[in-house]
């Protein structure tokens, strides 16, 4: 089952970044899937299922939002390489 959500927002919003509705609709759903896995309120894939794309591509496209794929702490990556 798919849910579906309107958002309400300027007309004047999609010219003043220079895209088509259409850019502008997608860059807005892309941002608020990689701000909710950086809030680690959505998965990798969950993120990615969202957009309809792969995990990979995904992954890869966070770093065009500064945002990093992997996120530890020194001390979780310390007990990672422990039990590697």
């Amino acid at each position: 089952m798919t849910l579906e959500m309107t958002i309400s927002y300027p007309k004047t919003i999609p010219d003043a970044l220079q895209a088509t509705r259409e850019q502008f609709e997608h860059k807005a759903l892309t941002a608020m899937a990689v701000k909710l896995f950086e809030m680690k309120r959505l998965s990798s894939g969950m993120a990615a299922s969202l957009l309809g794309i792969k995990r990979k591509d995904f992954l890869f496209l966070l770093k065009d939002y500064g945002v990093a794929a992997i996120d530890l702490s020194v001390d979780e990556l310390k007990m990672d390489l422990e039990h590697a």
